[in-house]
């Protein structure tokens, strides 16, 4: 006999429950844009982020719920002497293939531009909250906390003045402490995520350039970024998808930074498409008061190439659309993606965000 009590029961737990998270994620949310931000844009950017978007939120941490490892190198620049040049390689997944509730990610990123450098080590946990009994949408709330370390390289720095005793020929580092925290929605056809970065290294001075001089310490320090991501996801045919997506990257007080992207998917298997990187100012800032800076940024090409169920590749190019484009030869940026599968295990649900 059917029990219509117990099905009742069943459902008010499971609305409580809802609830219970929406309210939790409505608090996360408030905690992130509530925390104060003082400073500029510097934080790496990668073209292409939508394909592994653990590099700019912690909740996205076991989206794909299986073990996943990418490498992505960049070269900015390139015709540029000491032009910045990236290389990040990321693991992460669900530590419980049934339940699938909560992801880990650990990011390791070398940064170099110049004579300086930046080397990071992060750790995520995201908690993965089941918003329905199908399980086709989930709210994911993460955190990170890692160190990274900030130096230059004195022996590639050189002096105007064969004199000058401001130069130094060592090097110079500093190791900064960090946490980052992020909200993550995701349904069957799109997402949206919050995430804010930096959050305990905005308060630490870096003393790379200590010369004993009066005045004259260089202190450099990390501003607090904010990143939301939005994206989704269209059937054009069978065998055709369609997806676009936005990235805003904000500080409050530097340029605002918006990139705007559109693949096409062919048979789950080819990716093609564009991105278009510009800045926007959405209210009045100081460091735009008497300056005629353009706006323009860049245009990008992606591929990406699903090689098999576990292995695929993808690769990007910069075309900077501002005055520098004249002195350099664009941005490369290459990526090898890597699903840690069982070779039983049947791919039912490919992930496309």
């Amino acid at each position: 006999m059917f029990d219509i009590n117990g099905l009742n029961i069943k459902l008010n737990k499971f609305r409580m429950e809802i609830s219970r998270n929406i309210k939790i994620a409505i608090l996360f949310v408030c905690l992130i844009v509530s925390l104060d931000s003082i400073q500029a844009q510097q934080n790496i950017q990668f073209t292409q982020y939508i394909f592994n978007e653990l590099a700019v939120n912690p909740a996205y941490a076991g989206y794909k719920e299986e073990w996943y490892a990418q490498a992505t190198h960049r070269i900015q620049w390139t015709g540029i002497d000491g032009a910045p040049t990236t290389t990040q390689v990321s693991i992460d997944g669900v530590t419980n293939e049934d339940t699938r509730n909560v992801g880990l990610g650990l990011q390791v990123t070398s940064d170099q531009l110049g004579a300086q450098f930046a080397n990071s080590l992060y750790a995520n946990y995201a908690y993965r909250l089941r918003l329905d009994e199908a399980d086709t949408r989930r709210l994911s709330l993460g955190i990170g906390a890692g160190i990274t370390q900030y130096g230059i390289d004195g022996s590639k720095l050189s002096a105007v003045s064969s004199n000058d005793i401001a130069l130094f020929q060592n090097s110079e580092s500093s190791f900064i402490p960090d946490v980052r925290v992020g909200i993550y929605y995701t349904g069957q056809k799109w997402y949206i995520g919050l995430s804010a970065m930096d959050l305990l290294s905005s308060y630490y001075s870096n003393n790379l350039m200590n010369w004993d001089l009066a005045d004259s310490t260089q202190n450099v320090i990390r501003k607090r970024h904010y990143y939301l991501i939005t994206g989704g996801l269209f059937d054009l045919s069978e065998y055709t998808r369609f997806r676009p997506s936005l990235l805003w990257k904000e500080d409050l007080k530097g340029p605002s930074v918006m990139d705007l992207s559109a693949m096409f998917i062919f048979d789950n298997k080819f990716w093609v498409g564009a991105s278009y990187r510009t800045g926007i100012n959405l209210w009045s800032k100081k460091y735009a008061e008497n300056q005629s800076l353009t706006s323009l940024n860049a245009v990008c090409g992606i591929v990406q190439f699903v090689v098999n169920d576990n292995f695929r590749i993808g690769y990007s190019y910069d075309y900077t659309l501002n005055s520098l484009g004249f002195y350099q030869l664009g941005t490369h940026e290459v990526t090898l993606g890597y699903f840690f599968r069982k070779k039983s295990k049947r791919v039912l649900s490919p992930r496309f965000f």
